[in-house]
């Protein structure tokens, strides 16, 4: 993964309940104000940096994009590891990442994108929303009791 110049600026479709859910799910916990969301859902949605780009909000819609503060463009999975990253979630960000893993994701990922809203009907944006919420107290009180003196490590392996 290439360094990240913060902020990162996520373009998102904030129609979208999953969207929503898990880009304000992660902006919760954005401890650093490492993130920046910006709603690209809106009819003639515009931002100078898209069009200097040549990036169209179609574009915006099919998949997640975000930029950094040193005007480089991310899309698609590698927009969900920056930001699991700036909101404390290094677990989650590494599955993202993980190499043998990125593969399926970068498949799967423009389908789930496809069918967001019929997604978001079955009200899988609430359990999403729960399950990084989860994810991201587990990551605090786990940075809290390592701050203080208490961290548990894992078993070492046979």
């Amino acid at each position: 993964m290439s360094t990240t110049a913060w902020p990162l600026v996520i373009y998102y479709d904030a129609s979208c309940p999953l969207c929503r859910e898990e880009m304000h799910a992660l902006k919760d916990f954005d401890a650093h104000s490492l993130l920046e969301l910006r709603d690209a859902s809106a009819a003639g949605f515009t931002d100078p940096q898209l069009s200097q780009a040549g990036i169209a909000q179609a574009d915006l819609m099919r998949l997640i994009h975000a930029r950094d503060s040193a005007g480089q463009w991310y899309r698609g999975v590698e927009v969900f590891e920056r930001a699991y990253r700036a909101a404390g979630l290094e677990a989650v960000a590494a599955v993202w990442a993980q190499p043998r893993l990125r593969p399926v994701w970068d498949r799967l990922y423009p389908w789930v994108a496809r069918f967001r809203q019929p997604l978001s009907r079955l009200h899988l944006n609430r359990l999403y929303g729960w399950l990084v919420r989860r994810a991201a107290r587990r990551a605090q009180e786990k940075s809290r009791a390592c701050a203080e003196g208490r961290c548990e490590l894992p078993p070492p392996l046979p």
